[in-house]
């Protein structure tokens, strides 16, 4: 996490409140900025995203119907999947703090500070919770086989390495689990241990495909809690999500996708107003009052 960025929720409001609610809009401060991915499965574009800019230090929410493209915009950002060739013109490109991910692998960008998390969570259920956090750690020098070989060389940073992740096993209310193995953990554990080992190699922008799916409701509001911490201490947050109460609740900053393109993006209550996003819904959400899933501005 950043510890260098100065987080003022008043400020980041008072800017994004004053950017146009329109799709591609120049943020004060991006982190990240994507241009011209396209993702194309046979004839079928799932992705063809032309600009869009995430702002530091916000909580961002990427929503939008079943298969409008969200995790393979994910995919593609974090080197998990790589855009198609475009026909003609200028090729893709994502910079995220001014380097260019482009053809880089999901472990290098990872490294650069940009870290996700899946749907389906990754837990490595046949290693213990505390061990699946060190994996998770940047720059360990026991993972060269030489130095591994002079226990001097690595022991210190496997200590420090230890400390954080128990820190953070604890901030996650997961420590008394550090020595259980990671498949005994509920589904919404498993979250909370996927969340605390991303943020072992302290990245400066986390990714989150649908925090929530599959979490007992005991859990998400713990979920949302540290969601917003992480806002709170720096990281920057982007997060896929169906559930409008969710996004209504800690978002500063909304996106839409449908058919793979970027069709709104705005203030949470602003968004669901646009004509655009309630067609875009309707068919997710024919028999619901649009009023029901309307999402108001954080508090």
């Amino acid at each position: 996490m950043s510890d260098a960025y100065p987080y003022d929720r008043a400020a980041l409001k008072a800017q994004l409140r004053d950017l146009p609610p329109e799709p591609g809009v120049a943020k004060p401060d991006p982190i990240l900025t994507v241009d011209r991915v396209v993702r194309r499965f046979g004839g079928i574009s799932a992705v063809d995203v032309d600009h869009l800019e995430v702002q530091r230090g916000a909580i961002t929410a990427l929503i939008g119907p079943n298969g409008a493209g969200k995790t393979t915009f994910f995919n593609i950002l974090t080197g998990f999947d790589q855009p198609s060739r475009p026909d003609s013109g200028p090729g893709p490109s994502w910079e995220f703090d001014g380097r260019n991910l482009h053809k880089m692998s999901a472990t290098k960008v990872a490294r650069q500070g940009m870290v996700r998390t899946f749907q389906l969570t990754k837990a490595l259920e046949r290693m213990t919770v505390l061990d699946n956090m060190l994996v998770g750690a940047n720059d360990q020098q026991g993972e060269n086989f030489f130095v591994s070989l002079v226990r001097p060389l690595w022991i210190a940073k496997e200590r420090q390495n230890v400390a954080r992740a128990r820190g953070l096993l604890e901030r996650f209310k997961l420590a008394d689990k550090a020595n259980d193995m990671a498949g005994s953990l509920s589904g919404g554990q498993k979250k909370l241990l996927e969340m605390a080992r991303a943020l072992m190699s302290e990245p400066s922008i986390i990714m989150l495909d649908e925090p929530m799916a599959g979490v007992n409701p005991a859990l998400v509001q713990s979920l949302l809690e540290h969601i917003i911490k992480l806002r709170d201490e720096g990281t920057t947050v982007l997060f896929v999500e169906h559930d409008m109460r969710m996004v209504r609740h800690i978002s500063d900053w909304v996106v839409v996708m449908a058919q793979g393109e970027i069709i709104a993006e705005g203030l949470p209550h602003e968004v669901m107003s646009s004509e655009a996003v309630v067609d875009a819904y309707l068919g997710a959400h024919h028999d619901v009052d649009l009023g029901e899933i309307d999402l108001e501005a954080n508090s």
